[in-house]
């Protein structure tokens, strides 16, 4: 089990980061469609800045060799499994094949390789700074590891719930599930940013797990 210290984050902070982050999803998936990625850089930027100022865990992360070969296993295992889940969210979940359009044609509202850098630079780190190194890391001090790993998952599934989309739900419950369980179980930091940054590529500008077809999108 990861040591416990002292100069890890209160319960407080990541409570006020919660309610910001549901405020900010909100904005960010509610919006006007055309401006997803200026809201979205901008939650990163806030939520991922909220993290270093207030937590020392996530301001101690490092990137090497190993967090790096760590970090493409686990986003080639989590990659696998949404290739099993994806057939499933088209077959059996009324109106996933819909979801899941919906969800990758926001590609076609910017340059690919600036969304690329964004969730590169930004998003990706951004989302592992405060959900793991904030937020999972001070439930995890205050209720225990696997106690808070789960309350952690939940929270980063659960803030989800506002984009309306039901098959992205479940997507960010598994992969949220998926670093949640690393992080518990000692995995880096840092390795987890690989990870993140290489699975949000990888399966939504270079390899998507079907076929996507181009409809006009969902208004949000």
């Amino acid at each position: 089990m990861r040591p416990r210290r002292d100069d890890g984050p209160g319960l407080f902070r990541p409570a006020v980061g919660l309610l910001a982050a549901t405020a900010a999803f909100t904005a960010t998936f509610r919006g006007p469609r055309a401006r997803f990625w200026t809201r979205m850089t901008w939650t990163g930027i806030g939520l991922g800045s909220l993290a270093l100022a207030t937590s020392s865990p996530a301001r101690r992360i490092r990137i090497g060799p190993r967090e790096i070969v760590v970090g493409l296993g686990s986003a080639g295992v989590l990659y696998g499994t949404f290739l099993a889940g994806d057939t499933f969210a088209r077959r059996l979940v009324p109106g996933g094949a819909a979801d899941i359009r919906d969800v990758y044609a926001l590609r076609s509202l910017r340059p690919r390789p600036e969304i690329a850098a964004r969730l590169a630079a930004i998003i990706g780190p951004a989302e592992e700074l405060f959900w793991r190194g904030l937020v999972q890391e001070s439930l995890m001090r205050r209720y225990g590891r696997w106690s808070g790993a789960l309350m952690a998952a939940f929270a980063y599934g659960g803030v989800h719930v506002v984009t309306g989309n039901f098959t992205l739900l479940g997507a960010a419950s598994v992969a949220g599930a998926h670093w949640c369980a690393l992080y518990a179980a000692g995995v880096p930091l840092g390795a987890l940013v690989v990870s993140h940054v290489t699975w949000d590529v990888w399966i939504f500008l270079l390899q998507p797990t079907s076929d996507i077809d181009a409809p006009e999108t969902r208004g949000v």
